[in-house]
């Protein structure tokens, strides 16, 4: 394995997932990929640029009916389509859905390939991550869920056991129901509560089914919930599961939604926080599976006050060092962002201005994330054989 080798997948064809004036606008991850070009990250060393092709039948019906990939063939051409969840507010039709949306997952496809056949040791695609399409049913902005298509790919070439990581403020659903009964894979999220946000899954005692109980782990933070209760958050439940699982590649889903000024939610991170987070994802692949990890991006609708900075700190970390918070955003890439989106704020460094730290879970609280991490590991921790109460576990 060529251990310092980054995977980035990137074509600009991969904006034509376009659903219009919608808050899913691809001008994200057109803006993330500008600048991570500006900031160099792109031209360091062991960055290797993958260009991606369509995913074909067959590798999208590894994870959705035939008769669904033909009804997002057809919706296109008929403008009273209606059914399998699209033509709808959250799905409207475009032209080329289905081209678009295969090709996004083509893109993690072409990511996970490069990890698992040792060319990469980690890989990208900020274009991907949509999480919440069923195997017949769009959902919550997504056509084809490109996460669940390549870990299906993954189980059909060798693999035995992938664990999948989603940070997005929306819970993973459309992930976790692919493989909720597949003892292969594990399924992590951490998610603003379903009682206050779409999709309205992702209870603590969603763990999975009959032949897979302990597969599914779900942790529902409160509205409100910032850096510092986060990240205990994260550190109290997923390294744990994860090591006891022990799997050969991590896949992650890393919606930059829960940041504070993100339009559709009520989380409260930073820039800086998520940040830590992908440090921390980094971290345990290097630990737990030989540094195999592929990231993707998800939601986000701070268009360029959030995601561009958040994804540029992802690319950063999957492909060396860190950036250091303080970098200023380069000039040319603000005048880009200003004619992108006239009027949006526009950062001037690549930090919030905060100092993200993690205090130790505690064990028992009556903070209200305490007590959502405790439900969690009560739920899931003697499944794996860790002790829920032990905050060394």
């Amino acid at each position: 394995m060529a251990d310092e080798t980054t995977a980035v997948v990137w074509d600009s064809a991969l904006l034509g997932y376009d659903m219009g004036d919608h808050p899913l606008n691809p001008v994200r991850v057109e803006l993330t990929m500008a600048l991570a070009r500006e900031l160099g990250v792109l031209d360091r060393p062991g960055v290797q640029m993958i260009v991606p092709g369509v995913a074909s039948e067959i590798d999208l019906t590894r994870v959705h009916r035939p008769d669904y990939l033909e009804a997002v063939r057809l919706a296109p051409v008929d403008p009273f389509f209606t059914g399998w969840g699209l033509n709808t507010p959250d799905n409207p039709v475009f032209d080329d859905m289905h081209e678009a949306s295969a090709r996004i997952c083509g893109a993690t496809l072409a990511a996970v390939q490069a990890v698992w056949h040792g060319s990469a040791r980690r890989a990208v695609n900020v274009s991907g991550g949509l999480h919440h399409a069923m195997p017949a049913r769009a959902a919550g902005f997504c056509v084809y869920n490109d996460p669940a298509v390549a870990i299906a790919w993954l189980l059909e070439n060798g693999a035995q056991r992938v664990a999948y990581i989603d940070v997005d403020v929306h819970h993973g659903d459309g992930v976790q129901a692919v493989f909720y009964d597949d003892p292969r894979v594990l399924t992590v999220s951490l998610h603003e509560t379903p009682l206050a946000l779409f999709p309205g899954t992702g209870f603590a005692d969603e763990t999975g089914g009959p032949n897979a109980d302990g597969t599914a782990v779900n942790v529902p933070l409160p509205p409100g919930t910032g850096d510092a209760a986060w990240l205990r958050a994260f550190h109290a439940v997923v390294p744990s599961v994860v090591r006891a699982f022990a799997p050969e590649i991590i896949i992650s889903q890393c919606g930059a939604d829960a940041h504070r000024v993100d339009p559709l939610a009520d989380l409260r991170l930073s820039v800086d926080g998520q940040r830590a987070a992908y440090i921390a994802m980094r971290q345990l692949a290097d630990e737990v599976c030989d540094g195999r990890w592929v990231a993707t991006g998800g939601g986000g609708y701070a268009l360029v006050e959030v995601v561009p900075r958040a994804w540029a700190h992802l690319l950063a970390v999957a492909t060396g060092e860190p950036l250091d918070p303080a970098t200023p955003t380069p000039r040319q890439w603000r005048v880009l962002a200003a004619a992108r989106r006239p009027g949006d704020t526009i950062p001037e460094t690549m930090t919030d201005g905060s100092e993200p730290f993690c205090t130790p879970w505690p064990g028992t609280s009556e903070d209200p994330v305490d007590r959502a991490i405790l439900a969690t590991r009560t739920a899931v921790f003697p499944l794996h054989g860790l002790d829920p109460h032990d905050p060394r576990d």
